[in-house]
């Protein structure tokens, strides 16, 4: 997956410089997830599918994360 130029960082980002999130980049096939504190380290890269539905479990019904 070449995702070089395709990198952002999540919108809920932390505070300061907002090296305290992560980053996704997209193909038209897969998800490829990093670490915006470590970039030039391993990404984890899922199905377009299965990365979907991890967004939709992890936002809950209601649009907000499940209590932890």
């Amino acid at each position: 997956m070449s995702t070089t130029d395709n990198w952002r960082k999540s919108s809920h980002s932390g505070p300061g410089d907002g090296n305290e999130c992560v980053e996704i980049a997209t193909s038209t096939t897969h998800v490829a997830v990093r670490d915006s504190k470590a970039p030039a380290r391993a990404a984890l890269t899922f199905p377009r599918a299965a990365f979907a539905r991890f967004l939709t479990v992890m936002t809950g019904p209601e649009g907000n994360p499940p209590p932890r």
